[in-house]
């Protein structure tokens, strides 16, 4: 399957700025189930500099900045990508979930090191009793890991309710846990958040999903999350959707939690109030 994804967003000011730095992780993964065909990034009003780099998780960056006085900024992304059909693995055929915390894998080979460094706390997840206590009728002993992550996902997305004016990108696990509301990027730091706390390395994944009625975060940047089973690797689940991720999504970056993947992140001279407007399209 191909999915082309058109994704914009839009600063408006309403006093001149005049001097942005910007980076953005707007830029599809090459992974083993998906092959980057086009990748197309255009920014208005023209930066006078602009170059990639790769940063520490591997994720491609865009650095611009402007010199020229503005008070309107459009960053416009489009990707094509193509998803290979892939079998999903039998959630039961993962080992207990025992087995794959990070205080059991003994002397760690190179995929375990690179799982290791996503089992502590992060700047936007902490761990914490009240997030295992929750995860603990799902992560009963024995039970295959995936089997368990899926299960804590689908109580997530049945005891949470998704409502976008509940939370902002500051939000914090913390207020998650008590409101119950909140967006994919909640969802996703509330899941790694319970899994950590039991010991477990789980990382935050950017994207999109593919705009159906059936599905939702299509409208905008999608978040989930994925988690590290040693001899198996990554398995991603998206707990917004109640589902392991599947040819309908797009993987961007991936890192810690949101605050290394920010789509688009910046400092900008001037400027006063700002309203910024996201529209994302993926068929």
């Amino acid at each position: 399957m191909k999915l082309r994804a058109k994704h914009t967003t839009t600063y408006l000011y309403n006093e001149p700025v005049s001097i942005c730095h910007t980076d953005v992780r707007l830029a599809p993964r090459e992974l083993h189930n998906q092959h980057v065909l086009e990748h197309h990034l255009t920014v208005h009003p023209r930066p006078e500099r602009m170059f990639g780099r790769t940063d520490y998780f591997g994720n491609g960056v865009t650095y611009f900045s402007l010199h020229e006085p503005h008070q309107t900024l459009t960053i416009t992304a489009d990707c094509l990508v193509e998803k290979d059909d892939t079998v999903l693995l039998e959630p039961g055929l993962t080992p207990p979930w025992e087995e794959a915390c990070g205080d059991s894998w003994g002397t760690a080979k190179f995929q375990s090191l690179n799982g290791y460094e996503y089992i502590f706390e992060s700047p936007r997840i902490i761990r914490g009793r009240a997030f295992a206590d929750y995860a603990m009728p799902s992560f009963t002993p024995n039970r295959p890991v995936l089997e368990a992550a899926v299960d804590l996902c689908h109580r997530i997305y049945s005891e949470f309710h998704y409502d976008r004016d509940a939370t902002t990108v500051a939000t914090s696990v913390a207020e998650v846990i008590e409101t119950r509301r909140g967006v994919c990027q909640d969802f996703a730091h509330f899941a790694i958040a319970c899994l950590r706390s039991l010991g477990l390395a789980a990382r935050y994944v950017s994207g999109y999903v593919k705009t159906s009625a059936e599905l939702t975060g299509g409208e905008a940047s999608h978040a989930w999350l994925a988690v590290f089973c040693p001899g198996f690797g990554w398995f991603d689940l998206d707990p917004t959707n109640d589902q392991l991720v599947n040819g309908d999504h797009i993987t961007l970056a991936y890192g810690r939690d949101y605050s290394d993947v920010a789509p688009v992140k910046g400092v900008a001279l001037g400027g006063g109030e700002q309203v910024v407007n996201v529209s994302v399209a993926v068929s």
